[in-house]
């Protein structure tokens, strides 16, 4: 009865064979079509990126990406495993090196400092070199690195930072902030000794280092606000009051430190945010959670804007800057439903990233927009089982283990919360609901969170100048490809040689050269 039960339950979300795919011919015609699309490849895009946009799924390892591809295409009433991502159709790919300076598996503090600032540096810290210790304040003076967002707005062009964490957590923070430690989001979180020494919290640092970052969406609210200070949605909630020990109303400090004769304009709720008129504002800082944004799977349509929602905003105030502009957008809580093992928590956020590189393509041309797509690091999920074509993305596999005689679902972990061990034996996934939003699945190691892995990460990328994100590249590579491309920060020597029209240009040289030989040829004849 248990066997017929499992062969039946895995078998609910298997479509049939499609006739096409029997043919060999079918397969033939895909990999020449293929073919054809890879040869017009040949003609490089070597414009000038006015624009850039980097996506960064957090946690979004190779596995992820593939399980998020079956998830979605399984949305769209396919089997799954021939569906493309928006990610899948970027012409360029490569592989990302993601350990930290001081660990072989990184965090996503001394990995966003990698991809934004374009220097390696320790676990657990952000915007600052492999020179500053954790925690030690007194080692970051200095030591600190400048990030790619910096660049873009030195060039003069706008910025904007899109997560859907707390706009403080460690990918957006090391795009703007110096830190020693990134779990220092408030004051309040910082040891008396730091604050002795000098060192600002990252949220102080998101209202005052760049004072002119066009556009600010994401979590965090109170980190914003004075210690006890009750928050604007969840009044009767204490662990959403402000937590900031010097008095200060930030969302005030940064409205403040704009030009009168700009309109800045801060909103803490999704209806709020898709009333404004986007015309008239210069400056936006939305924060719609105390903490980190909600799951997707959970979001509440009325109070929380989605990603996709909050990218569309961006770009319709960035692009009007005829300079161009640099967007950074973190699908943030990727990673957060790895770590509590809730795979369809974090395949679902990578859903609507996904979808927001596909609204992201639609707003914006290739011809002057460079996009990559990235992850931070892995985490150690992963799907198998032998399960069958069109087999649900979080269902079973379509035997028992031949060691316990127990059903186990394709999705599971390597460490983490998932571990159940009840009566001395592994738990039964029938007696429980598998398929719950929260169901954390099974792991090997029981851990309170799951950890992150240690593997290469992909790097897709289209527009100008993507063709320089190929092979296996060091993380801290990419920024310095996306800064050479938009002709911002350090390396800009070959810029001259450009025109954003028509890709490389004579070098005045070459026409002194030609002029030269004009009145060589003059004198002789």
């Amino acid at each position: 009865m248990l066997l017929l039960l499992l062969g039946l339950m895995a078998g609910t979300c298997l479509s049939s064979l499609p006739e096409q795919e029997k043919n060999p011919q079918y397969w033939w015609d895909q990999a020449q079509q293929t073919l054809q699309h890879a040869l017009k490849l040949q003609e490089l895009n070597t414009n000038i990126a006015k624009n850039a946009i980097m996506f960064l799924g957090d946690g979004m390892g190779v596995s992820t990406v593939t399980a998020t591809r079956i998830l979605k295409g399984q949305l769209h009433h396919m089997s799954g495993e021939e569906f493309q991502l928006e990610m899948d159709k970027f012409p360029f790919v490569a592989l990302s090196k993601t350990y930290n300076t001081n660990a072989q598996v990184p965090d996503s503090a001394g990995t966003a400092t990698a991809f934004l600032c374009g220097v390696k540096s320790n676990h657990g810290t952000v915007g600052v070199s492999a020179a500053v210790t954790r925690s030690q304040c007194n080692t970051t003076k200095g030591n600190e690195v400048t990030s790619i967002l910096r660049w873009a707005k030195d060039a003069g062009k706008s910025v904007g930072i899109v997560t859907t964490t707390r706009v403080s957590h460690a990918t957006p923070s090391a795009a703007y902030a110096h830190s020693a430690d990134r779990e220092w989001y408030s004051d309040n979180e910082m040891p008396p000794q730091a604050l002795t020494q000098g060192c600002k919290d990252i949220s102080y640092q998101l209202i005052h280092n760049i004072p002119d970052i066009e556009v600010i969406l994401g979590g965090g609210r109170k980190y914003m606000f004075p210690k006890n200070t009750p928050d604007v949605e969840y009044k009767d909630d204490e662990k959403a009051s402000g937590t900031r020990l010097d008095g200060q109303f930030l969302t005030n400090v940064w409205k403040d430190k704009k030009p009168r004769n700009k309109n800045a304009h801060y909103v803490w709720n999704r209806t709020q945010l898709l009333e404004l008129d986007l015309d008239r504002v210069d400056f936006l800082l939305g924060l719609f959670e105390p903490v980190d944004m909600t799951y997707e799977l959970n979001r509440n349509n009325q109070t929380d804007p989605s990603l996709t929602e909050m990218v569309e905003v961006a770009i319709k105030i960035l692009k009007k800057n005829p300079k161009g502009f640099f967007l950074l957008v973190e699908g943030g809580r990727i990673d957060h439903g790895h770590h509590e093992a809730k795979a369809k928590q974090a395949l679902h956020e990578a859903v609507e990233m996904d979808r927001a590189i596909g609204l992201a393509g639609a707003l914006t041309s290739e011809n002057d927009t460079l996009t990559v797509v990235t992850a931070d690091h892995s985490h150690v999920f992963t799907f198998g089982g032998y399960t069958r074509r069109g087999n649900s993305i979080f269902g079973l596999a379509p035997m028992l283990s031949d060691r316990d005689n127990k059903p186990f679902t394709s999705i599971l972990y390597g460490n983490g919360p998932g571990y159940r061990i009840v009566a001395g034996e592994r738990e039964n996934i029938f007696t429980v609901d598998y398929a719950h939003e929260n169901y954390q699945a099974q792991s090997a190691v029981p851990l309170g969170s799951e950890t992150h892995g240690g593997e290469d990460v992909a790097v897709f990328a289209k527009g100008p100048m993507a063709h320089l994100l190929h092979g296996v590249h060091e993380q801290n590579y990419i920024p310095h490809v996306v800064a050479y491309a938009s002709c911002i920060g350090a390396n800009k020597d070959h810029c001259k040689t450009f025109s954003s029209s028509a890709g490389l240009a004579p070098q005045p040289a070459l026409f002194s050269g030609l002029l030269t030989i004009f009145l060589l040829l003059s004198l002789l004849f």
